[in-house]
């Protein structure tokens, strides 16, 4: 019962603080844009972040409104990654989008595969 009590307050407090992650948004939209990503991939990342701060709130540690933005900034920084834009988790760090090629246009006999190892 406690759980189920903690959740709905959890859920009412980041439902209040949905708004602070559409004024992280608008402040960085230039970033958001210079680096090629999509609005609605940054809000969900920024959404589970929002929910994850709240979880790990301790009153103790100050404004949670400070902490929340705090977060959402940073994890802003963090939706460029190659392994959030590709959900490739074991991508190496000089991996791009260009190298991302269709298994199903590739054969391990055809040139197309070559030049893709060779890259």
């Amino acid at each position: 019962m406690d759980n189920i009590i903690y959740l709905t307050e959890r859920n009412r407090v980041v439902e209040e603080h949905l708004h602070c992650i559409d004024t992280v948004i608008r402040q960085n939209w230039s970033l958001l844009q210079a680096a090629r990503l999509e609005r609605d991939d940054v809000y969900q990342q920024l959404a589970i972040r929002l929910i994850r701060c709240v979880d790990t709130y301790d009153p103790a540690k100050g404004d949670l409104k400070k902490r929340i933005y705090a977060q959402l900034k940073y994890e802003l920084l963090n939706c460029k990654e190659v392994r959030r834009l590709t959900g490739i988790t074991g991508a190496p760090k000089d991996f791009r989008r260009g190298k991302v090629i269709s298994l199903d246009a590739i054969r391990e006999d055809s040139e197309l595969y070559r030049d893709y190892l060779a890259a």
